[in-house]
């Protein structure tokens, strides 16, 4: 499965509305990384906020978080073996390399043929077609690839390379099982192995809306000196566009523990430059207070409405799901300091936006709450501050960004969003720059 097919595929996803911005994030279109992890979410959010004015609700999802995935994943459902390296394919000579390595490998070179013949003795029994692969001495990044059939119908097989800084965010989230509101996935289990790798093995699906139930199946192992392998399975002959060929993946969990934690990959591992730590940029905002962001939302929420669920904060961004006896509602809230520079672009002239007596720009919409056909009804108030604090604070007719309809309409309405995205408690929260 060629890069190029990965990102036909993320724009499936969302729409080439949303997320063309690229914040999937898979660490193949990780570039953000090497200049730093809290400018890369600077960045990212220019970006997501850069398409919120012309793309009504579906792109409001982008600046919400549905992708701005905690787990370093892309919000389809997939972990993207880009994660861990770049994928490669039948025939494929590109893709883009992991952008944090910057350090020197402790190994020599492995080729790709070597890293093919390691694959190929750890698999079970069977037979192996449209094989593919790349060494480490590759500019795309090592990696292998091949469709498996072990009698039992044929599943693609991608393996993926590369490095973490060890004990940063990324190493983390890298093993760090998904928010369900986010991923649907059957199972996801992580575990500290003796000598202190980390490993997560993730049973979920291509799609994060299941509209075809293709499953993908990962293991992700970290070392403790950010070493990275990522193994990816499908019960079907590629990731998409082919029919599901068997009911599961062709390696169980405990054959694809195995796989990944074969010492014979350490070779190939240690082979990669070693990922630079994550520095701060100059001028990068504080992060606020953790926890501050939900309480400060629960906080102002009306009246009746019953908190079912509080999901993670990360980088400004935090959600809850509410219940006012009508069905659950997925309400989502992002805070995102210095954002004078989109301001014309996003509450100008034509944007609906009304300017209140404080200074406080302010545009409300309701829109579809998806482009799937799912039914999914979008209510947000978009406001920003004179000195450049953007507050977006949306509400669906669901549970969650993903599944379908709970209720007729968001449990809260424009003019309640609306009082929330204005309130000055947003305002109090901003830290205090260093």
């Amino acid at each position: 499965m060629s890069v190029e097919h990965r990102d036909d595929q993320f724009e499936d996803r969302l729409g080439a509305a949303l997320r063309n911005a690229g914040g999937a994030f898979d660490a193949d279109r990780a570039a953000l990384v090497a200049g730093g992890e809290t400018r890369g979410r600077r960045l990212r959010t220019r970006r997501r906020t850069a398409v919120v004015s012309g793309a009504a609700a579906i792109a409001l999802v982008g600046v919400g978080g549905a992708l701005i995935t905690p787990w370093g994943g892309d919000g389809s459902g997939q972990r993207s073996v880009g994660a861990a390296g770049t994928t490669v394919g039948p025939g494929d000579a590109t893709g883009t390399p992991t952008g944090a390595s910057t350090g020197t490998a402790t190994s020599p070179a492995v080729s790709g043929d070597q890293l093919l013949d390691i694959f190929k003795g750890l698999l079970p029994e069977g037979k192996l077609s449209e094989v593919d692969a790349r060494g480490t001495d590759s500019k795309q990044g090592p990696a292998v690839y091949a469709v498996f059939d072990d009698g039992k119908g044929a599943g693609a097989l991608s393996l993926g390379f590369g490095r973490v800084a060890p004990g940063s965010d990324r190493a983390r989230q890298a093993t760090t099982c998904p928010d369900t509101a986010f991923v649907p996935y059957d199972d996801c289990a992580r575990s500290t192995l003796p000598g202190g790798s980390v490993l997560m093995i993730l049973k979920g699906y291509q799609y994060a809306d299941r509209r075809v139930d293709t499953k993908l199946w990962e293991a992700v192992l970290v070392t403790p000196d950010g070493g990275q392998l990522t193994m990816s399975e499908w019960n079907a002959a590629a990731e998409k566009d082919v029919p599901i060929s068997r009911p599961e993946p062709p390696l169980s969990s405990g054959q694809l523990k195995t796989f990944v934690t074969d010492p014979a990959w350490l070779r190939a591992v240690n082979a990669l430059p070693e990922a630079s730590q994550p520095q701060e940029s100059p001028g990068a905002p504080p992060e606020m207070e953790k926890g501050a962001l939900l309480t400060t939302l629960t906080g102002l929420l009306p009246q009746g409405l019953h908190v079912f669920r509080k999901g993670p904060e990360e980088s400004g961004y935090g959600y809850v799901v509410v219940d006012d006896g009508k069905g659950k509602s997925f309400v989502q809230i992002n805070v995102q300091p210095n954002m004078k520079d989109v301001e014309d672009e996003l509450f100008g002239e034509g944007s609906g936006a009304v300017t209140l007596p404080d200074g406080v720009k302010v545009v409300v919409r309701q829109g579809a709450g998806d482009d799937k056909g799912k039914g999914l009804v979008m209510r947000t108030a978009d406001a920003i501050w004179p000195d450049g604090l953007r507050v977006v604070v949306s509400a669906f007719n669901s549970a969650s960004q993903i599944t379908g309809p709970t209720r007729d309409n968001p449990a809260l309405t424009l003019d309640q969003l609306k009082k929330i995205a204005t309130d000055s408690k947003w305002q109090q929260l901003q830290p205090v720059p260093n």
